[in-house]
């Protein structure tokens, strides 16, 4: 690979052997025309998907590397990022959704903006599932009632980021799908400036998507942790109001008739007084890391 050039495009890919065949002559005629790097992580694939990539090796602007068991999609993306020695750096997925021409589009957004992060957003495509719509939706509610979150399509993995910020910051992200949304939320939670940008979406190519019910479960999870991590309070803060009302609602009838004070209603009340605490002590554990990672 060429260590002058500016731009590494990084390709997880886990059993997307012939979705590679198709995409890969384009991508790669691009880049070397460009001169931008293309690395494609093949992550345990046990299809023809290494003997594909080997056929490329020759090429001046193309890497690859293979995990020997299948470590997931975001640890496929960050040991990509990992190896790149390029200003920036994007994240394209190997099923033929996105197009080469948007890699350009986002890079081109890059620097006219001096972004730290542009996402490449698919508001408003039409090839997506009524079901994967609907758990795309409620992530993004979630994300949105725990932090501010000024970005539509948080869960693309269509993303190009500052190369030494998205390396700084991949420690603390999944090794599943849900990287795309956490690292997102990383980047907007230490004010980084994060703007989205439409790119075309198309259809796979073949095979399935890897994306399944767990994942939502998995991403939900996720974003709950980071919100923890950065913002504590929005999730300590509601709990302790709810235990307190609770125990309130509670124990008072019993208390103005006589029969004394409900364990119950102390035990809820003594659980807010608990979350309460517990989220002090978190929210000034955040703003520690927060100042000592600036």
């Amino acid at each position: 690979m060429k260590h002058h050039a500016n731009l590494s495009i990084v390709i997880p890919a886990y059993n997307e052997g012939e979705n590679l065949q198709e995409i890969l002559p384009g991508f790669i005629a691009k880049c070397n025309t460009e001169n931008w790097n293309i690395i494609v992580v093949n992550d345990g694939s046990d299809d023809d998907t290494l003997k594909i990539l080997s056929d490329y090796i020759t090429e001046d602007n193309f890497t690859f590397i293979s995990h020997k068991l299948n470590r997931g999609y975001g640890a496929a993306i960050k040991s990509g990022i990992n190896i790149c020695d390029t200003e920036y750096v994007i994240s394209v997925d190997a099923d033929g959704q996105h197009r080469i021409e948007d890699v350009e589009n986002l890079y081109k957004k890059m620097l006219e903006t001096n972004a730290d992060l542009v996402v490449g957003s698919r508001k408003g495509a039409k090839n997506t599932g009524n079901f994967r719509k609907f758990g795309k939706w409620i992530i993004r509610i979630l994300a949105k009632m725990l932090m501010p979150v000024p970005i539509h399509d948080i869960n693309s993995g269509m993303k190009i980021y500052r190369t030494e910020l998205v390396k700084k910051y991949i420690g603390m992200t999944p090794d599943t799908m849900s990287f795309s949304d956490i690292i997102t939320l990383i980047f907007i939670s230490y004010k980084y400036y994060v703007i989205e940008e439409p790119i075309n979406v198309q259809k796979r190519i073949s095979g399935k998507s890897k994306i399944r019910l767990e994942t939502a479960f998995q991403t939900v999870i996720e974003i709950i942790n980071i919100v923890i991590l950065f913002n504590p309070a929005k999730i300590f803060l509601p709990i302790s109001i709810i235990c307190i009302i609770v125990g309130l609602i509670i124990g008072i009838p019993i208390l103005i008739a006589g029969n004394g004070v409900s364990t119950g209603s102390l035990l809820a009340i003594f659980s807010g007084v608990l979350f309460f605490l517990l989220g002090l002590i978190a929210e000034q554990l955040s703003m520690i890391r927060r100042n000592r990672d600036k």
